[in-house]
């Protein structure tokens, strides 16, 4: 049986360190870390997903502003109440819930939102600095997965990694992440041949795809390990993951459980983006 990578405690550790930094902040410099977030339309899972984030905000001592927007709500309208928060001094983040309605244009108004503020990490001009190997934001998830990796003292570096799935918010700059740490890094999708040869070989393997216990036991090698993204439901309404955690773990040196893996550690990083924007933008 494989070791479990404990988001929920990695999370823990991460928010713990960063309410010090915010007390730290308040008592030096009098200075309170603001989070923005922009919510068009009244997706259920998009609500859940606020809360949450709300919640984490206050415990570290983050103040927290939420902009709820009617569904019928313009580009215009949108990308105005973008410019609006970006020249607002005491909002050090904005972040824009997805998915948005199908009208409007997501990657218009991640343009829109200022670099220095764009704690999600999917402005252009951050995802070109996170592939230039420079400072910027990086988004939260593939973030707080680089954490767990390093928090279990995994080695990156020399090591094949493959990834399942290319999508802009983990895929592509998870592909970046492990660049840059120096893995040999392969990205797999749903027009890649002989997926299973290519899995084999990993030692390191991030799955990314929302397809329930898709990575089976047969398409790994013994003593991998395995990041599981997936957030999928099954008939009995539980979340499981891309992985088939019972079979797969009995291989796996080391794996993430779904739920408590990836998920908290993609708010906690958030979170780490949000300080990180308020401290240089207070300089």
């Amino acid at each position: 049986m494989s070791n479990i990578l404990d988001g929920k405690e990695v999370a823990k550790k991460v928010k713990l360190e960063l309410k010090e930094e915010v007390e730290k902040l308040k008592l030096e410099k009098t200075i309170i870390p603001k989070l923005a977030v922009i919510m068009v339309g009244n997706n259920p899972a998009s609500q859940i997903y606020i809360r949450n984030k709300s919640k984490v905000c206050e415990e570290i001592g983050i103040e927290f502003e939420e902009y709820l927007l009617d569904e019928t709500t313009t580009q215009e309208e949108l990308l105005s109440l973008i410019d609006k928060l970006n020249k607002n001094k005491e909002i050090n983040g904005i972040l824009l819930q997805s998915p948005i309605p199908m009208n409007l244009d997501i990657n218009e108004a991640f343009k829109r939102i200022s670099p220095e503020k764009d704690v999600d990490g999917f402005n252009p001009e951050n995802v070109g600095k996170l592939t230039l190997g420079q400072k910027g934001f990086v988004s939260c998830t593939p973030y707080g997965i680089i954490r767990i990796l390093k928090e279990y003292n995994i080695e990156i570096e020399g090591k094949n990694a493959v990834i399942i799935g290319r999508s802009n918010i983990v895929g592509k700059p998870m592909l970046q992440c492990l660049l840059n740490k120096n893995a040999t890094v392969t990205v797999c999708h749903s027009k890649t041949k002989d997926l299973e040869e290519i899995t084999r070989r990993a030692d390191i393997i991030v799955v990314a795809i929302g397809k329930r216990n898709f990575l089976k036991e047969n398409m790994v090698k013994d003593g991998v390990v395995v990041i599981d993204v997936g957030i999928n439901r099954d008939d009995e309404g539980k979340v499981k993951g891309d992985v088939d955690f019972e079979n797969v773990s009995k291989k796996a040196s080391y794996i993430t459980p779904v739920p408590g893996g990836v998920g908290p550690m993609t708010i906690a990083m958030l979170m780490a983006n949000v300080v990180k924007a308020t401290k240089e933008q207070n300089k």
